[in-house]
């Protein structure tokens, strides 16, 4: 049967953007249900887009990326219509995901959730996922940070089922970037469209992050494809009920392969073939499905074992380079854990909110602040309240960090489609720089305030029907998947700063200390000065810091390793508190000057700003002695003195 129509969605004209709003609420009138558990966070997005960012004057120097659509009236109609979406559709899903899950059917047949499918094709009927993805392959050729406004939204109403669109956002950037012109006018347009999804097959039983022992085989079959076998795990959404197609980025050997990561190529393996007419296969190619997993949390998307049994597929780009190729795909999907961390920390922040504010337990420590109530609200003591701007401090200020590299990302497709490849490469190697730091610490605080969640419910938040276990069950692998925090940590540490001879940090600080100065030569108030100088003092702290561990490695290396986790959260507290300063430079500025929003919101934004610097920022203190710490009081006791039982060698 024809699956691919090649119909294409055109630009985002008012036609179409009547279809997309009455689709979407169609959507949201078919859950049948008021319960809103999740609110989008529109007038926080439009205070960074418009003034801490300014996205519209962005817009305006993009030459390539359709830039000029992207108008303030449409980028305010997609973000209003897609938070409809996730308020009213996708996060009443949430919790029926979370409690029927995917049902294994057999190898080649995976159930979703109840109403996930419906939820997909009523959000493809809008175009929304080809909304930012080149036109010659059937989408709208926007900028890509809009959907970082949309897929934010998704995420926090209800991640698992975002991950299906996700995962086709790595396949469809790593086919584009690598893939010969055949490969991409025959499987772009469906994954554009949404017709078909993708995949990333990395992890196998006996190796996860140390892809050089992948052992998986492509044997050449004489016609320019190839037969692949061997044994994938832990492949998010690697079948499923939503689509009829999916598209595999699988890295596997040929049979002349060097050892080691030297020897590993990418192939795209389609789970069912696909003839020239675009028309599928009536038989299934060889990607059969042994198990999907029994997780702590993210039930509502399948974690498949996918056993490749003579799969046909086809090489991607060049033999034996697969894992450059490969982490186009994995860095598309750490900004994507990135923003599952800040994602999840909002959903979390929002119902320990709105909890603290109904739910009342004994009196202030002032006095009654409600004499005539039983008791008062959580929200009025002091250890509740440093949960709550935690919470807050973090969601919003990680949401700033992960704007600052939508804004990186379009340039860097500007620059790429001007074909100016010395300015595209700078602009990814500064994206390069600050990924390992959303993505490992935006993780590991968000996985924090999710826990703050519990604690703020107390006993009732162990409790399954008030929804914060399940966002800390849900959250808890972000810290774990497309590389843990101890890879990113090395990532950052190792290669990012050290072999590369300090260049990255010495830029990044540069640019960090140049607003600094600016705002305490600005004139502003003496609170916001005095954050100018925190954040001047904290950056030469964050170079010193990286000069004194290059000079222990030079030493004895193990001393990266020692140092990498502490230094890469001192990197995430200090770039927070960046983004804290920005965003107070332009609180105080809209209050002087008359802003788009109410003033309580500026005044909220200044307030947490205070909050972070005397708070959380000093976290940074006790970081220091642990990254250079010396290295015997970890390494020097022998090995097989790790033992619970003495007796036992």
């Amino acid at each position: 049967m024809n699956t691919h129509t090649h119909t294409t969605h055109m630009r985002l004209s008012l036609h179409t953007r009547r279809v997309a709003a009455r689709s979407l609420r169609a959507a949201a009138q078919a859950a049948g249900s008021n319960r809103r558990s999740y609110t989008a966070p529109v007038k926080d997005m439009r205070f960074l887009r418009d003034e801490v960012f300014d996205f519209p004057g962005h817009y305006e120097s993009l030459k390539f990326c359709n830039g000029e659509q992207a108008t303030p009236d449409m980028v305010d109609m997609v973000i209003d219509e897609n938070a409809k979406f996730a308020e009213n559709v996708l996060a009443p899903l949430n919790d029926v995901a979370d409690a029927e899950g995917c049902t294994y059917i057999d190898q080649n047949t995976i159930k979703t959730p109840k109403g996930f499918k419906e939820a997909y094709a009523k959000w493809n009927e809008g175009g929304w996922f080809g909304m930012t993805l080149p036109e010659q392959y059937g989408g709208q050729g926007l900028p890509p940070s809009l959907y970082m406004f949309v897929g934010e939204m998704l995420a926090t109403a209800n991640f698992t089922w975002t991950m299906f669109p996700g995962l086709s956002q790595g396949a469809f950037n790593t086919i584009a970037l690598h893939a010969s012109a055949e490969l991409k006018d025959k499987f772009l347009p469906p994954l554009v469209s949404g017709e078909w999804t993708g995949t990333m097959c990395l992890t196998e039983p006996h190796c996860g992050s140390d892809l050089a022992q992948v052992s998986s085989k492509a044997t050449p079959l004489g016609d320019g494809s190839y037969s692949i076998t061997g044994t994938k795990i832990f492949i998010s959404c690697g079948e499923h009920d939503m689509v009829p197609n999916i598209v595999h980025c699988v890295l596997a050997r040929l049979p002349d392969a060097p050892p080691g990561i030297k020897g590993i190529s990418l192939f795209l393996v389609p789970k069912i073939q696909v003839a020239d007419d675009m028309s599928l296969a009536s038989e299934f190619n060889g990607c059969n499905i042994g198990r999907i997993e029994d997780k702590l949390g993210c039930h509502g998307s399948p974690t498949c074992e996918i056993n490749f049994e003579n799969a046909v597929g086809y090489l991607i780009g060049e033999p034996n380079k697969g894992m450059r190729q490969m982490f186009t795909f994995i860095n598309t999907s750490r900004l994507g854990t990135a923003m599952m961390g800040v994602s999840l920390a909002e959903l979390s922040w929002q119902n320990s909110l709105w909890y603290a504010k109904d739910r009342r337990a004994m009196r202030s420590l002032q006095g009654a602040k409600e004499p005539e109530k039983a008791a008062d609200l959580l929200i009025v003591h002091p250890s509740v309240r440093r949960m709550l701007l935690t919470q807050k401090a973090i969601t919003e200020g990680g949401r700033s960090m992960l704007y600052e590299c939508a804004v990186l990302h379009d340039k860097m497709i500007d620059a790429r489609l001007a074909d100016k490849p010395k300015l595209e490469q700078q602009i990814d190697d500064r994206m390069g720089f600050l990924t390992p730091i959303l993505k490992g610490f935006l993780t590991e605080v968000g996985t924090e305030v999710a826990n703050i969640g519990v604690q703020v419910y107390g006993g009732h938040g162990y409790i399954k029907s008030n929804k914060q276990e399940q966002i800390l069950r849900d959250v808890r692998i972000s810290t774990v998947w497309e590389g843990t925090t101890q890879i990113q940590a090395l990532d950052l540490l190792g290669r990012k700063v050290l072999l590369q001879k300090m260049k990255p940090i010495n830029e990044h600080c540069s640019e960090v200390a140049k607003f600094a100065w600016g705002v305490l030569r600005g004139g502003k108030g003496k609170r916001v000065q005095k954050h100018a100088m925190v954040v001047l003092y904290k950056t030469l702290e964050w170079l010193v810091l990286s000069y004194r561990i290059g000079y222990g490695a030079s030493k004895d290396k193990d001393f990266v390793g020692a140092a990498s986790v502490e230094y890469l959260m001192y990197s995430g507290y200090v770039s927070l508190a960046y983004h804290w300063l920005k965003m107070e430079v332009a609180a105080e500025k809209a209050l002087a000057e008359g802003g788009h929003l109410e003033a309580d919101f500026y005044t909220a934004k200044i307030e947490t700003s205070h909050f972070y610097f005397e708070n959380v920022l000093p976290r940074t203190r006790g970081l220091i002695p642990v990254m250079l710490a010396p290295l015997d009081s970890l390494m020097a006791m022998p090995e097989n003195s790790f033992s619970f039982d003495h007796n036992t060698k």
